[in-house]
């Protein structure tokens, strides 16, 4: 089974356009899971302009699923602007003391709009081991960031990482110009060699209902996660119509 877990940041943002609790991050994954999405991810950015410091703890004690944290390691801490919103603590000791199921490394600049970019596994090799090294002693799940390239990804193996989330912008694209096929060839070979390197495979970004069914067969994937695309779905379908269709694009309905 492929699990769904859905990135809960565009609901965090539409809160936190106006100076109110609505919507409530807490009550929208609640309502995912109870429709069927089988984990939770947010993405606390140090100027946490969506999620936020609380939401992560505020999460973590309200799901019975596993609940994914990604974003730059080395993030260090950041004051809040924002009255009554918490301190960024930096991006490890967030996880330390959230301790979720799963932490995805991402090499996210602040100033980036949305992740673009995996890790470079071989040049950032020395800076990864030890990051990796202490998820694995808090009994966090680890995931890498990676582009698809099935050349250097069993690196991560090496670095100890549990998993790669493949970054499927590329795909996206190459779907849309109707090379669909094509394009996941390429991630079908990096999701060969992470499995031979004994990696499971996660993946992320632009993944939709009108490429999902496609990219649902990547041989040997774990996990997606999606928010975006999925929270726009919700403001027409609805939230459980929603859910039902990404669980029979992934053929897990």
């Amino acid at each position: 089974m492929i699990a769904l877990s859905v990135n809960v940041n565009k609901v965090a943002l539409l809160r936190n356009s106006r100076d109110t609790v609505i919507p409530s991050v807490v009550d929208y994954a609640l309502r995912c899971i109870h429709y069927g999405a089988h984990g939770i991810t947010v993405h606390p950015r140090p100027d946490q302009r969506h999620i936020r410091v609380d939401d992560c703890y505020a999460l973590k004690q309200a799901l019975s699923v596993e609940l994914n944290i990604e974003g730059n390691p080395f993030s260090p801490p950041m004051p809040s602007t924002r009255k009554g919103v918490s301190d960024y603590p930096g991006f490890m000791p967030l996880v330390d003391a959230i301790r979720p199921a799963q932490c995805t490394l991402v090499p996210d600049a602040n100033d980036q709009l949305t992740s673009d970019h995996g890790f470079d596994l071989e040049r950032d090799a020395d800076k990864l081991r030890p990051i990796l090294q202490q998820l694995k002693e808090w009994g966090v799940r680890s995931s890498i960031f990676v582009d698809p390239n099935p050349s250097t990804v069993a690196l991560a193996a090496d670095l100890g990482a549990d998993r790669v989330e493949l970054y499927t912008e590329t795909f996206a694209r190459e779907f849309e110009q109707g090379r669909g096929q094509q394009s996941l060839e390429l991630f079908a070979r990096t999701a060969e060699a992470a499995y031979e390197a004994g990696l499971e495979i996660n993946a992320g970004h632009d993944l939709n209902l009108d490429n999902l069914s496609l990219f649902s067969d990547l041989p040997h994937l774990a996990e997606v996660s999606i928010g975006h695309a999925l929270t726009a779905d919700a403001l027409y379908l609805g939230l459980e119509q929603t859910i039902s269709q990404y669980l029979a694009a992934l053929k897990t309905a």
